[in-house]
């Protein structure tokens, strides 16, 4: 008989509603081989695959025994897709096309590679209740561990339970293990700079304050700045997007304007392109983040790197720490430098 070549496993957002339609075996058989041969369905099998209720124990016997006789042997990535791989970590992100988050990524991933640890990853696309959708799945799928992308309010969906296996990146929660960025020194970083080389009328496009983090922490250190030293605010908190950055850049640019900072690399984008397409004199833009794209738009700019990077093998360390009992839950600063 012709077999159809094993299915490669995928995972996206919705995984929880879908079962991997064939399992690579010794013998190339599928998942639709081994209900043939037991005489059950296929979502029997995936059932007892699963080690799921809703099955008899003369069928499920009736299944493992064809499963032993014919060499049945789930792939590691199969194993892993169904969180049954002996060692497996989500990552749960708030974008798929965050530009930080996916700096923070690409040192987390190889972190967890070198330890024996099989990554998948979801979005939550700030959504509490989606985190608490996939937290609840990872829960019955037995994930060892979690690193969590937060965000204002996520802290709601957190229970005790998670406590010694979940780790926070770039926001913090009482009781769990985090990982955040120097928000307030970032800004302090930025304006001392431009302070140091003579600007005195600076701008600030950033975040509304129901973001703590990027919102409200870095707007008052541009606040507490300009107070200090005698500077008038002008300021405007349209988001995080590249398009509100351009689309609100001009609200906080007057003839006397020298130089603008960013709460976001992805705001900077956005007020850049602004900048470009307005000419006049010249304002110096300048952002934490520090991601390449900003630099090639804007090389000139001048960017705090918050440590995208090193918060990465600090999450994904901490959390390797924690499941294997070497550290109890704490929180980690990753100090802001610029560029």
């Amino acid at each position: 008989m012709r077999q159809k070549p094993a299915a490669l496993p995928y995972r996206n957002s919705a995984f929880q509603d879908r079962q991997p339609e064939e399992w690579t075996m010794q013998h190339r058989l599928t998942i639709k081989d081994i209900a043939r041969l037991s005489g059950v369905g296929k979502s029997t099998v995936s059932r007892v695959l699963n080690n799921e209720s809703g099955v008899s124990e003369r069928t499920r016997e009736k299944v493992e025994a064809v499963m032993r006789q014919h060499g049945f042997s789930p792939s590691r990535s199969a194993r892993a897709m169904r969180g049954q791989s002996d060692k497996v970590v989500a990552i749960i992100v708030t974008r798929l096309d965050s530009l930080s988050e996916n700096l923070a990524v690409q040192t987390i991933l190889p972190a967890l590679y070198e330890q024996g640890y099989d990554p998948i990853m979801l979005e939550s696309r700030f959504s509490p209740a989606l985190v608490q959708e996939h937290l609840g799945v990872l829960s019955r799928r037995h994930i060892d561990g979690v690193i969590l992308f937060g965000f204002s309010g996520i802290s709601e969906v957190l229970t005790t339970a998670w406590q010694e296996s979940l780790v926070l990146l770039a926001r913090d929660a009482p009781g769990f293990a985090s990982v955040c960025y120097e928000d307030d020194g970032a800004i302090r970083l930025l304006m001392q700079r431009l302070y140091d080389h003579g600007h005195r009328h600076i701008s600030f496009l950033g975040v509304p304050h129901s973001d703590i983090t990027t919102g409200k922490r870095r707007h008052e250190s541009y606040l507490n700045f300009c107070h200090a030293h005698g500077l008038t605010p002008c300021d405007t908190l349209p988001g995080l997007a590249m398009k509100q950055g351009y689309e609100h850049a001009a609200d906080v640019l007057n003839e006397e304007t020298t130089a603008l900072v960013c709460a976001t690399d992805t705001l900077a984008i956005g007020a850049s392109k602004y900048l470009q397409q307005r000419g006049g004199a010249p304002v110096q833009l300048a952002s934490v983040g520090n991601t390449p794209l900003l630099k090639f738009l804007h090389p000139e700019a001048i960017a705090v790197d918050p440590g995208y990077g090193e918060a990465g093998r600090a999450a994904a360390k901490q959390l390797i720490d924690q499941i294997t009992g070497r550290a109890a839950p704490r929180q980690i600063v990753i100090p802001a430098r610029l560029d």
